[in-house]
């Protein structure tokens, strides 16, 4: 069944996600499902990897541009607060105006704003620019899980799906730093942006080929207040948490900033219980399966930045590693994250559920990174990196592939976008809770060993500081790790009682999933 091809369903009852075989749509363009699935997979790639292919860019475009290294952190940001801020309401549009027209969009978009990047004779130019891509892309990731959801039915197929687009949305951080290290080191950094137009373009093609036009659905209004507060809520938020990174728990507009985008997004919520057409109907994430793979999929993303950022740093200042070398020593992580969605994820949901993969995949990403606490300043990659990073991937691609199936299961046709747009929000908030209170952990580790000294420190001594900092935030992402697995365990229901569940939402004799017992 192909994305956008059946009518929708009512937005307060569940669609038919029981464990019963599709039925084929009209216009027979169920053979074509895969194909589509290839082209959705690309456009998240795409989405995924410009939050990191740049960061190795960024020496080549400073040198280039002549920016001081205060302001390289807004290339980042501009991404980060643009995409993060601005999921929910490209998820709910593409709800509203079909998810087809709204990934197209976003193609096209994402395209354009990279094109303008790479051609930055300016930093305010390079800034605007990665401001853009993160708006189209805020319009163009939800559309895209959201045609997932809707065009996999089948529980068997649907495992299998989710778990290829796991595995991208797992590894595409780590295929960033590879590709940037190549781009970099053999183009320029502006080519770093200039590739998006080659996934862009072949997202295009594939879509209007291979995906289904949609339907014409009802077009309720925008909510208008919930879009302003839980947008300006995110944004307060993400730069929060950004700018503690770089000035400070402390520092006055630090804690200005959460304080304003806790108040706004708490208010968001008190709107969403009052409006006819709210823009996160709540009943999608007080869903208790649901409610458990958004906390996991956002712990996750807190986890996998002590990996990305301290490792990088290992690999390149500790371990002298070149850019296009750091990239290539991250490739088993993606490449283990790729078996682990597809060959167990995507096989085993079916049979034991998600609470069960999101359990065991927890603890052993967990392990995965208390083996990184064994890397020293003399320390070998093959001896003790790379079986962290392939034990990491293990768990990871479980976890994965898990979550974000059942974050999108039981959802109405009509609410798929949002469902998934917050599948989205979820990992950027985590992402920028990660960076910042892991960097300021680790500075704070650093700083401690070297005011411990009697004397002035020796280069053996500061390396050593360096790498007790490294130590830290592994050993907290790995606790974050463990509380994946507690979120898995506690929150989501046995494999039983969520078939169950369904099968009674499917046969329309509730219209939302009751709450039952884990």
């Amino acid at each position: 069944m192909t994305a956008e091809q059946t009518a929708p369903t009512p937005t307060g009852s569940v669609p038919t996600t029981a464990p019963t075989p599709p039925t084929a749509p009209a216009g027979g363009r169920t053979e074509h499902r895969w194909i589509a699935l290839a082209v959705i997979a690309l456009a998240q790639l795409m989405v995924v990897l410009d939050a990191t292919i740049v960061n190795i860019a960024l020496p080549s475009a400073q040198a280039d541009l002549g920016f001081g290294t205060d302001q390289r952190q807004w290339i980042v940001t501009a991404y980060s607060l643009a995409f993060g801020s601005l999921l929910l309401l490209g998820g709910r549009l593409g709800d509203l105006f079909g998810r087809k027209n709204t990934f197209i969009i976003g193609l096209v978009g994402f395209a354009a704003a990279s094109v303008l990047g790479g051609l930055a004779d300016s930093f305010g130019l390079l800034v605007a620019a990665r401001a853009l891509q993160g708006a189209f892309g805020a319009l163009l990731a939800p559309s895209a899980l959201g045609m997932l959801t809707t065009t996999f039915r089948d529980p068997k197929e649907r495992g299998r799906a989710f778990g290829i687009f796991g595995s991208i949305a797992g590894s595409g951080a780590a295929i960033g730093l590879l590709l940037g290290g190549v781009l970099t080191e053999y183009a320029t950094w502006r080519w770093c942006l200039y590739v998006n137009v080659v996934f862009a373009v072949l997202g295009v093609i594939g879509a209007l080929v291979f995906m289904a036009k949609p339907p014409k659905v009802e077009r309720p209004r925008i909510d208008v207040a919930g879009v302003l507060t839980i947008t300006a809520g995110l944004v307060g938020i993400v730069y929060g948490f950004s700018n503690a990174e770089t000035n400070g728990w402390d520092a006055p507009l630090t804690i200005v900033m959460l304080a304003l985008g806790v108040v706004l997004v708490a208010a968001f919520v008190v709107i969403e219980t009052r409006v006819a057409h709210p823009l996160l109907p709540l009943r999608i994430v007080l869903d208790r399966d649901r409610g458990g793979s958004y906390l996991a999929i956002g712990l996750v993303a807190i986890g996998m930045f002590g990996i990305f950022l301290f490792l990088t740093y290992y690999l390149e200042q500790t371990l002298g590693f070149s850019s296009l070398q750091t990239g290539l020593a991250f490739l088993p992580m993606p490449l283990s994250i790729i078996v682990s969605s597809t060959q167990i994820g995507g096989r085993l949901l079916p049979r034991v559920g998600p609470k069960v993969l999101v359990f065991v995949g927890g603890l052993v990403a967990a392990t995965g990174l208390l083996l990184l606490l064994r890397t020293g300043v003399d320390s070998t990659y093959a001896g003790t990196v790379l079986p962290a990073l392939v034990v990491i991937g293990l768990g990871m691609g479980t976890i994965f592939s898990s979550a974000m199936n059942t974050a999108t299961t039981g959802v109405a046709r009509a609410d798929a976008g949002v469902a998934s747009a917050t599948v989205n929000t979820m990992q950027q908030i985590g992402g920028s809770i990660g960076t910042a209170l892991l960097s300021t952990i680790f500075a704070d580790v650093v700083q401690a060993r070297l005011d411990g000294l009697t004397s002035a420190p020796t280069k053996l001594q500061q390396a050593q500081a360096v790498i007790d900092g490294y130590h830290a935030a592994f050993g907290i992402s790995a606790g974050v790790l463990v509380l994946v697995a507690l979120a898995g365990g506690l929150l989501i229901n046995r494999q039983s009682v969520r078939l169950g569940r369904l099968e009674h939402a499917a046969a329309g004799t509730t219209g939302s999933i009751p709450t039952a017992a884990h």
